[in-house]
């Protein structure tokens, strides 16, 4: 299996790394790999702007002079960056876990209320990169015993600050949205706000923690 990411231009001033066709067991290996990249291509000022993605990482020239040189770059780039040079933001996302399907998906998995709390709140998340809707973030790391299907009817409405699990995944909906994840517990921390300089307070690299507020648990 190749180690190499596809590269080539999408337009006469942008660029797009394609790694999807690397190893899909090292996931977190390969964005390591994409959040290093973008970082450096950030630090040399010569892009407006660089969307890292699943398994990609797209990249746009302030000069259309300088597409040929970073064709050319890119690949040397990502054989001499290591994943490890890169460093996100961690955040604590306190949580009140008191979610409107946090019962069933106890009862799906076998497991008490308090287990599900446990086993959520333990683990540390990465920032896959951010979709849907301005400010939300895919996660990975969910422990597998709450891998839990999707609804099988998406609710019209989910509101702001919703922390719910959808398949292998879990996040927060920034704002209220339709959505089919089930809701395990709400959070006040603000995700999105236009006004800020960075709107998104999240971003692809970054660690997470959910933190269980205190008195919380049904035991069963």
């Amino acid at each position: 299996m190749s180690s190499a990411p596809i590269i080539y231009a999408l337009s006469n001033n942008s660029l797009l790394i394609d790694a999807a066709h690397l190893d899909a067991n090292n996931v977190l290996t390969i964005q390591k790999k994409i959040w290093a990249l973008a970082a450096h291509c950030k630090n040399t000022a010569e892009f407006t702007d660089l969307v890292a993605g699943m398994n990609s990482l797209t990249l746009y020239l302030k000069s259309s002079a300088g597409l040929t040189k970073w064709l050319e770059a890119l690949p040397l780039l990502w054989d001499e960056l290591k994943s490890s040079t890169f460093t996100g933001k961690h955040h604590l996302i306190e949580t009140l876990y008191e979610g409107e399907d946090l019962a069933y998906v106890a009862r799906f998995h076998n497991l008490s209320i308090d287990e599900v709390i446990s086993i959520h709140s333990k683990a540390q998340y990465h920032v896959l990169f951010l979709g849907f809707q301005p400010g939300f973030a895919y996660l990975h790391g969910l422990d597998t015993r709450l891998h839990t299907p999707r609804r099988a009817e998406p609710r019209i409405k989910v509101p702001k600050g919703a922390v719910a699990i959808g398949a292998a995944q879990t996040g927060i909906y920034p704002s209220d949205t339709p959505g089919g994840w089930h809701i395990i517990g709400h959070t006040n921390t603000t995700l999105f706000n236009s006004s800020h300089s960075q709107p998104c307070l999240m971003q692809p690299g970054d660690t997470l923690e959910f933190v269980a507020l205190k008195n919380q648990g049904a035991g069963a």
